[in-house]
């Protein structure tokens, strides 16, 4: 599952880091998301901290690790068209732009 679609003009790494939380809705350390979004630790935490302070995301430490999880806005509603990837987009994302 994607995140919804007015969260995805953002810079592509934060892209990636709301989209793996969407995926994962329990929440997932920061050592997960670096596995999923594949970029260096400096681009993973500068996307953290943007997306922190836009409100997108929140960190849960009351359990003995801490996870990282979506802001609800961001979750789209079950059946909800508009997060499905356009022909568009899958043409932009093959092509790398």
């Amino acid at each position: 599952m994607k995140a919804k679609r007015e969260f995805r003009n953002r810079d592509d790494t934060e892209v990636a880091v709301l989209d793996a939380l969407v995926d994962r809705q329990d929440g997932m350390t920061v050592f997960e998301l670096r596995s999923h979004v594949a970029v260096g630790i400096d681009d993973l935490e500068d996307a953290l901290a943007a997306l922190k302070a836009d409100g997108l995301i929140e960190a849960d430490d009351d359990s003995e690790r801490m996870l990282i999880k979506p802001d609800d806005r961001v979750v789209p509603e079950p059946g909800d068209e508009d997060t499905e990837e356009s022909f568009f987009d899958e043409l932009r994302d093959r092509l790398g732009l």
